[in-house]
């Protein structure tokens, strides 16, 4: 069965030029099947850029739009028919198997929990955030679902994220940290303590390396990172800040002689290696892991090609199976 994805067209900045271009492009360079989800006439002024025969795109009306500055829970009970409920609702019903969402992280959370559920034993979905490391990416989770945690929590992190690693990422008996101020045990507040009594005792399912530092995490010290989504989200924040500030910088370096163009002109192939190593446009978007469905939500700025490889990272989350996996690796977990 080919996956079709639900995409949220009015969510996010950039909305629904951007959305719509990079759904049509996923369509088209990846055969994936599509449902655009918002105000038609909009939709369709979009679509009408592109030349679209033989691709599988459907419609979807929905006439409401959640802000970024609306809280959550009140305008999802206000707007029943805003874009991300109702495409939420299309993957509840099957008419697809995925969601795609760049609008509100809060709203596609609330509405992908309450129109979908959780996954049995899952106490509360998280977000998943790839993060470039010297050697492949390092997954950090949650990156700002949860701000309070239990060590239970965090626990079921370290589930989701090594499932995710290896049903996606291919990578082998994924590496397990938790993110602290200090590599020795005792580090740490009493969440990280008791979350490293935990998982130390669930070595035979889980692939479980210790404490990791924020800078140890950039050197590849492991390929899951598990901490509450108040620390993850400001390591979040802060990362994007740092890159965008050191790309300034070397902007600003570069044009104040001819002999620094030169060098940078000379060096731009080893630099546009390293910007596609380090976007995180390449892999799209965050999944939200958890729930019961499969969720990837974009950043608010996505342009096209954020959007066309959250599609597809949406579609390879349901073709691996990962909700299935953590149902397992949980399963067995527990009769350790």
């Amino acid at each position: 069965m080919s996956v079709r994805v639900a995409v949220d067209a009015m969510g996010g900045d950039h909305a629904p030029l951007e959305i719509v271009k990079g759904a049509v492009l996923a369509a088209r360079d990846y055969n994936i099947p599509i449902q655009l989800v918002g105000k038609l006439e909009k939709i369709r002024a979009e679509l009408g850029k592109y030349n679209i025969k033989g691709l599988d795109i459907d419609l979807v009306r929905a006439d409401e739009v959640i802000g970024m500055d609306e809280a959550p829970g009140s305008a999802l009970r206000k707007k029943k028919n805003a874009s991300i409920v109702v495409a939420v609702e299309q993957v509840a019903k099957g008419n697809s198997q995925a969601l795609v969402a760049a609008g509100s992280t809060g709203a596609a959370m609330a509405a992908s929990l309450f129109g979908l559920g959780r996954l049995p034993n899952i106490d509360r979905p998280a977000i998943g955030v790839l993060l470039p490391t010297m050697d492949r990416h390092v997954l950090m989770l949650d990156a700002g679902a949860n701000s309070a945690c239990e060590p239970e929590m965090l626990y079921q992190f370290a589930i989701m994220g090594s499932s995710f690693c290896s049903q996606v990422l291919g990578v082998e008996n994924p590496r397990v940290g938790i993110l602290n101020i200090g590599g020795e045990q005792g580090k740490g507040n009493p969440l990280v303590q008791q979350t490293y009594k935990i998982l130390e005792e669930k070595q035979e399912t889980l692939n479980f390396i210790g404490n990791v530092e924020g800078r140890e995490m950039f050197m590849g010290y492991c390929d899951v990172v598990v901490c509450d989504g108040f620390v993850g989200n400001v390591t979040l924040k802060v990362t994007e800040g740092v890159a965008k500030m050191v790309l300034e910088l070397f902007k600003s370096e570069v044009n104040k002689s001819l002999l620094a163009k030169i060098g940078a002109l000379i060096a731009k192939p080893a630099l546009m290696n390293m910007k596609k190593r380090t976007d995180s446009d390449e892999y799209g978007g965050a999944l939200l892991l958890g729930i019961k469905g499969t969720c990837v939500i974009g950043h608010g700025s996505s342009k096209a090609y954020a959007i066309k490889n959250a599609i597809k990272l949406a579609k390879e989350a349901v073709e691996k199976d990962v909700n299935g996996k953590i149902s397992r690796l949980y399963e067995l977990s527990k009769h350790e």
